[in-house]
């Protein structure tokens, strides 16, 4: 399956927008800042790559679900498996 470019426009972003939150991490940790403001940065890069692989599985579900001729293609157990890969 392949994912559509226009679709993942948006995902695209969001994972450039957390490499830069990674970075900023790594950046607060070599220049020894507080745990707390450390964690609380980690945890926005976190969801945001949690949201970009919800929305990536999300855009696959619409194109199984709407495979060529109106076939059926959607293979629930492999679905599920990414699902509770995220969580």
């Amino acid at each position: 399956m392949q994912l559509d470019p226009a679709e993942m426009t948006a995902v695209v972003n969001r994972l450039k927008r957390a490499q830069g939150q990674l970075a900023g991490v790594l950046r607060m940790l070599e220049e020894g800042r507080d745990c707390e403001d450390v964690v609380t940065q980690l945890s926005a890069v976190s969801r945001a790559l949690d949201k970009a692989g919800f929305a990536i599985i999300a855009t696959g579900m619409r194109q199984c679900l709407a495979g060529p001729e109106g076939e059926q293609t959607l293979d629930v157990a492999r679905l599920e498996k990414l699902f509770l890969s995220l969580a």
